[in-house]
């Protein structure tokens, strides 16, 4: 299937003092969990998770961020990947924690992976959407990119939009706007659901499986001390400081409408069965 490669345009405009940084891991993030699973090498420039059937393995990043745009490349686990999780993902912490997530579903050698997306706002997800990729991830890096401003969250493939989450404030929707969120990414088991409904078990003799970072970039307002490096929360003039996004172009709104007419494989605003008391305010919205 052909691919729109080029005059994808996605204008941001940032405050003067945002952050725009590529980095080292061993400078930008901290190792979690998992012991020796997870590894920084090749001078902080490779990160790796792996899993095996004693743990799982994370790492989140050291600075937290309140809006801006964040890109990683990543390389999955490859062959049969069935059971695991790839999750990369932005969350603030608590019982009504805000959280911008990538969940990278595996799958048995030559069946596609599932890219599951959410957003949950004051700890409340159900804002499911999952897509096939039109590439193999295991076999090259690919850049997986949220872009969060006060008007919506973009989740992006290779630059290519694939999913837009619109400011919906206005009709009661509530959005990620006030919780400053760390980066985080986890490799684990998961079979009890991750594959074919929990269907297909994670098969052990294929351990340790293993997933790569690398090319992290952060153009974003980071968030220290209860100040932004965009201005004051509490300022009248943050919401003029911090991330801007105009909204998609012609070309880009043409990626998404291709991405979601090929790609997408469940989309929580066409479920019908699971709200039977009508689809939440914001499915009845432009996507767009």
């Amino acid at each position: 299937m052909g691919l729109f490669c080029n005059g994808f345009s996605l204008f941001l405009i940032v405050c003067s003092m945002a952050v725009a940084a590529s980095g080292s891991f061993y400078q930008d993030f901290d190792l979690t969990w998992g012991d020796h699973r997870a590894k920084i090498f090749n001078g902080g420039q490779l990160l790796s998770l792996s899993l095996d059937k004693v743990s799982g393995s994370g790492f989140r990043s050291k600075k937290e961020y309140l809006f801006g745009r964040i890109d990683m490349q990543l390389k999955l686990v490859a062959g049969n990947s069935a059971g695991t999780v790839t999750a990369y993902y932005l969350s603030s912490q608590g019982p009504t924690h805000d959280e911008i997530d990538f969940e990278f579903l595996g799958n048995l050698s030559g069946d596609p992976y599932i890219l599951h997306t959410n957003v949950f706002t004051q700890g409340k997800g159900n804002r499911e959407q999952q897509f096939y990729l039109w590439f193999d991830p295991t076999r090259n890096f690919h850049t997986y990119s949220i872009i969060w401003s006060q008007q919506h969250i973009i989740f992006l493939v290779d630059n290519i939009p694939i999913r837009v989450f619109k400011n919906g404030e206005s009709i009661g929707v509530p959005f990620p706007k006030s919780q400053p969120m760390r980066i985080y990414s986890s490799l684990w088991n998961a079979d009890d659901w991750a594959t074919r409904g929990g269907l297909v078990k994670t098969d052990w003799t294929k351990a340790p499986f293993t997933a790569y970072y690398r090319n992290f970039k952060a153009d974003a307002c980071v968030w220290s001390y209860g100040t932004s490096s965009c201005g004051s929360k509490s300022s009248n003039s943050f919401s003029d400081r911090t991330w801007q996004t105009s909204a998609l172009d012609a070309p880009s709104r043409r990626r998404l409408r291709w991405v979601q007419k090929y790609f997408m494989i469940y989309n929580y605003c066409a479920d019908l069965k699971r709200f039977p008391q009508g689809l939440p305010a914001e499915c009845k919205r432009s996507r767009f």
